[in-house]
């Protein structure tokens, strides 16, 4: 299959355009290369890609949608999926701006492009963060999410709803797939993971929001990627629901839309995190224990019931292995291979 992916120098988009160039899809990657955290590890993934068979890659900006284009007429696509985004919950506290851009104009202009194409599957990647003040666990993707706690969870909720309104009006098959807390090999800098094991590495101390209480349904990159794959291959359609007792479907009565869920449905103690960390390194961390941060989920649990209906498949990696892998990559590639910022 002809395949065109967006944020493909991302931690997600790399891995996913990895696992279907192993399966033997044709991959062209489009990302804006931005700078929100350090453009070398980027760099890295996307010169990995670049060596595969079946792969091309553009930079570019979902905002413009001209480029959008250009990346459309050079992958003839059967299937699209959106990766590319602002990520982060707290910096949409101080840079709304740049979400509105990325997450709501290019979102629009994935949709848009998405109209003018004969598409199996247009795919979405959302977040457990729109379930914003739910209380309710474990989050069930039929619940009410019309609560978001950041700004970053208002666009994402966005995004599923213009995608709804398309895929409606224009008969596109679009899955929306919300992520919980992805981590693993390649990650991003700015996560936990990265940024305490970065941290104890160096004799560092560590800053453990939450008193360590808050709870994540951390998903390992690799499950994700299973999960998307396969998803890949169950495109929505109208009047074809979900037929196994328990699962409530978010097949919509009027579009080939649906949302499902990616996690393990087991969340983990941040403190507990952070001692597999520490089990991983063979090092204590030296631990500043602090209170939430404004945006921040007290706990995401997700129901991931529609996605093992859809696929057979739920995520299945236990922290302690998804850690000891990113200890791993971060021992032997990026600690030994990348060199300190020059200094601005």
């Amino acid at each position: 299959m002809r395949i065109l992916i967006t944020g493909t120098a991302g931690f997600v988009g790399f891995h996913l355009a990895n696992r279907l160039l192993d399966d033997g899809h044709e991959v062209v990657g489009f990302d804006a290369m931005t700078p929100y955290y350090d453009v070398r590890l980027k760099a890295a993934r996307h010169a990995i890609l670049a060596r595969r068979p079946g792969f091309r890659a553009l930079t570019g900006r979902v905002e413009d949608m001209d480029a959008l284009r250009h990346a459309a007429d050079l992958a003839d696509p059967e299937m699209v999926v959106h990766l590319a985004a602002q990520a982060g919950v707290r910096y949409s506290i101080d840079h709304p701006q740049t979400y509105a851009d990325s997450n709501l104009i290019g979102s629009f202009n994935i949709v848009e492009l998405a109209r003018g194409l004969k598409l199996r599957h247009l795919m979405l990647a959302s977040t457990s963060s729109v379930y914003g003040a739910n209380t309710a666990l474990p989050f069930a993707e039929s619940d009410k999410a019309d609560l978001p706690l950041t700004f970053y969870a208002a666009t994402k909720k966005a995004m599923e709803e213009m995608s709804h309104a398309y895929a409606h009006l224009f008969s596109i098959p679009t899955t929306c797939f919300r992520f919980f807390t992805v981590y693993g090999p390649w990650g991003r800098p700015d996560m936990a993971l990265f940024r305490f094991v970065e941290a104890i590495e160096d004799g560092r101390p560590i800053e453990v929001y939450g008193e360590g209480r808050m709870r994540r349904d951390f998903t390992y990159v690799g499950d994700l990627v299973e999960a998307i794959a396969r998803l890949a291959d169950c495109p929505p359609s109208i009047g074809r629901p979900v037929q196994v007792e328990g699962v409530a479907d978010t097949l919509s009565p009027v579009a080939p839309w649906r949302v499902v869920n990616i996690a393990g449905g087991k969340p983990v103690e941040l403190i507990d995190f952070v001692s597999a960390i520490e089990r991983c390194l063979g090092k204590r961390a030296v631990r500043r224990m602090l209170p939430m941060q404004p945006g921040d989920a007290a706990v995401t649990f997700a129901d991931h019931r529609l996605l093992e209906a859809l696929t057979g498949y739920a995520p299945k990696t236990q922290v302690e292995d998804g850690v000891a892998a990113f200890v791993e990559w971060y021992r032997e590639h990026w600690a030994r291979t990348t060199p300190a910022p020059v200094p601005a």
